[in-house]
């Protein structure tokens, strides 16, 4: 469970659109970090980005906002666990 907040952390500090996300992705598996850590990077990387998040709260609200954090954010992390696993059990390995 800490890796996948140490992913969201790091997806919240990611500048630009999601497609700069993959890049680092890469290079966070090439370090050895497991998929589900990854899918959990890349969901995150298109939810919980920090000048997203203050642009939607100036906008949207700061109710809305902690709303579709409380709903996103797990569902982002179970998914890339089931993904995950289900990778895994199957032997997927990523190809550069």
């Amino acid at each position: 469970m800490r890796a996948h907040l140490w992913a969201i952390l790091l997806a919240g500090t990611t500048v630009g659109e999601l497609y700069v996300a993959f890049p680092v992705a890469a290079a966070l598996q090439r370090k050895g970090a497991r998929l589900a850590f990854l899918f959990t990077y890349i969901g995150a990387s298109g939810v919980c980005r920090i000048p997203m998040t203050l642009f939607e709260a100036s906008f949207l609200g700061l109710e809305f906002t902690i709303i579709r954090y409380v709903v996103a954010v797990p569902f982002i992390v179970l998914s890339s666990k089931i993904m995950g696993s289900y990778l895994q059990k199957r032997e997927y390995q990523i190809r550069m």
